[in-house]
């Protein structure tokens, strides 16, 4: 009559249901994406300044009221480190995709100009002993430009 309930096989559909959404990403990124840009836009301004120092204020007043107790430094600290943990995730997103974006556009800039070393379109995707040595040739030829623009300098 009544058959009895298969929980394991629920939980076994429920989470490859989860998962199959989670590696939709382009689903995901794209709204996680559009969300972070939102919120990190909205809190630069200095709107969102002016009600964190509200809140701070209103916080203020209210220690009196609640006798500079415990639970009334607890509220405060709790709210912070929340607010703080997730505002470093939004502003590492925003900043990772602004930093892909402008990589982005400097492969292209390279990529275009006559004579450019095309070993530098993936200077982010080097190993560090690569970068470095890289680098140090860079110095150098800054060194001998200072140089030779001196020499010319002195020869006029």
């Amino acid at each position: 009559m009544n058959e009895p309930i298969d929980y394991k096989a629920l939980i076994n559909k429920a989470v490859n249901q989860w998962v199959d959404k989670l590696q939709n990403t382009v689903y995901s990124n794209t709204r996680f994406d559009h969300f972070a840009r939102s919120w990190a836009r909205l809190t630069g301004k200095p709107l969102a300044f002016n009600i964190a120092i509200l809140v701070i204020l209103s916080w203020i007043i209210t220690g009196p009221l609640f006798g500079f107790s415990d639970t009334w430094q607890l509220i405060i600290n709790t709210a912070t480190t929340i607010v703080t943990f997730l505002m470093v995730f939004l502003i590492q997103h925003t900043q990772n995709r602004d930093t892909d974006a402008l990589q982005v556009k400097l492969d292209e800039l390279i990529r275009v100009i006559e004579g450019a070393n095309d070993e530098l379109l993936d200077l982010e995707e080097m190993e560090e002993e690569e970068l470095s040595l890289l680098r140090k040739q860079y110095v150098e030829l800054a060194r001998i430009s200072r140089q030779r623009k001196a020499k010319q300098k002195s020869a006029q």
